[in-house]
């Protein structure tokens, strides 16, 4: 008997799309093909695509210290309720997740709480390089986290020196958070106050540059993994895509969907996040890149403050915006508007993060791999309400907006955790493993 049979569903196998059934045993894919035998389920995908289950490799879940505004449970109920099977999740919490006995102790918080898989990034700091040449085999861990620029939390290697020593000693993939404090610092004469459009004066396009020519240079001198979260500008677009092999690059939904000064216009603070929603000019490159298939990921930056918060006086008001349960809904919504392919976004979500960051069985839709699935019906359209979020901020930078394209179902070890948009069955999501 098997667990499950996904019947008639346009698959996403090997490139392209093929009518198959899948068939699913113990949390594993047995089979590809028609499938005859009896099944304890049967989800029937006539009209449906099929994917593999799509990852966002970056999402800030808050826990512990901040768990009023989100925490690793309602994360990954977002995560689910937007077809996000894993994710990868950020140690600028309270404490930092920066050694050993805080990276276990969120591993703890995760069992049985999280409905999706997950791994946990370790924090680098200017003092703990012993820890970051050590983490090759450490459960659940996706790579190293580097603020070279501070944001949200107090996780901040700013000096040279000192990022060289992260590079120096990383036994893994070092994701970067990219501005450059320095001038962060002089820039901050800059700030408006009640003024949310100065965020990108004060954040500016060379305080960006300035930080991802010195982490390329640095990377490079070690022979060093690195991956530039978030690139906003067109001057880092065409500097990265000079410098490919081992230096990655992702970029967010949000910069691909809104733009300044319209964004603060119309949402103010809310439109406010690290590093910035930049001009039409960077948009218009970023979609260059995407197009162009330069970058390598994209992930949702998923930043949850509450509403109370982000109302405050600029620039009193935290930086960050939810994003991991519209990641899809957003990005699915560009394909239909030709504006990518469906398989540049299968690189994005699934395959490209699966060879950064040596994922084991996920990604593909292959025998013997995972049965992760994201489930999802190109024609349906959906209204963003910030009342249906499942993020315990309660908003989104979408709301009301429109998108043609959505997950209807995940599939996570062969068990539906959502359909239709209701959660299903129990938290029981595991940590990925590495290769």
């Amino acid at each position: 008997m098997l667990d499950l049979i996904i019947k008639n569903g346009n698959c996403y196998i090997d490139g392209k799309l093929q009518e198959q059934d899948i068939a699913v045993k113990n949390g594993k894919i047995l089979k590809i093909g028609k499938v005859s035998e009896q099944a304890k389920e049967t989800y029937e995908a006539k009209n449906l695509l099929v994917l593999p289950g799509c990852i966002d490799t970056q999402t800030h879940f808050r826990e512990p210290g901040s768990t009023d505004t989100e925490d690793l449970h309602s994360g990954s109920r977002a995560a689910i309720a937007g077809g996000i099977t894993a994710v990868f999740e950020m140690p600028n919490t309270n404490p930092p997740t920066s050694n050993k006995k805080e990276f276990q102790r969120k591993l703890d918080l995760a069992k049985k709480r999280m409905y999706c898989n997950y791994a946990f990034y370790f924090g680098a700091t200017a003092d703990n390089a012993d820890d970051l040449a050590d983490l090759k085999n450490l459960e659940g861990c996706c790579g190293i986290k580097l603020f070279a620029g501070s944001s949200t939390g107090n996780l901040l290697v700013a000096n040279e020196k000192d990022i060289e020593k992260v590079f120096k000693n990383s036994s893994k993939v070092v994701a970067v958070h990219s501005e450059d404090e320095e001038i962060l610092n002089i820039n901050k004469k800059l700030i408006k106050n009640g003024d949310v459009h100065s965020h990108p004066v004060w954040r500016s396009v060379e305080c960006a540059m300035s930080s991802t020519r010195r982490i390329v240079r640095l990377a490079e001198k070690h022979n060093k993994k690195a991956h530039v979260l978030h690139v906003t500008t067109k001057e880092e677009i065409d500097f990265l895509s000079q410098h490919k092999g081992k230096i990655t690059f992702e970029i967010t939904p949000q910069h691909l969907t809104i733009y300044a000064p319209d964004c603060y216009d119309k949402l103010g603070t809310y439109a406010q996040m690290n590093p910035p929603i930049r001009d039409k000019s960077h948009y218009d490159r970023l979609w260059y890149a995407v197009k162009n298939n330069l970058n390598d990921t994209i992930g949702s930056d998923h930043a949850p403050h509450l509403q109370k918060n982000k109302e405050k006086i600029y620039p009193n008001s935290p930086s960050g915006m939810p994003g991991v349960q519209t990641l899809m809904p957003v990005m699915l919504d560009h394909v239909n508007a030709k504006k990518l392919s469906l398989d540049q976004l299968i690189n994005f979500v699934c395959e490209n993060p699966v060879r950064i960051f040596g994922i084991k069985n996920k990604g593909f839709i292959r025998e013997k791999y995972d049965a992760d699935f994201t489930i999802v019906d190109m024609n349906k359209k959906i209204v963003i309400k910030n009342e249906n979020i499942e993020s315990k901020c309660k908003w989104s930078p979408f709301n009301d907006f429109e998108f043609k394209g959505t997950p209807v179902a995940t599939i996570i070890g062969g068990k539906t955790k959502m359909r239709d948009g209701k959660i299903l069955g129990e938290p029981d999501g595991t940590p990925l493993i590495f290769n």
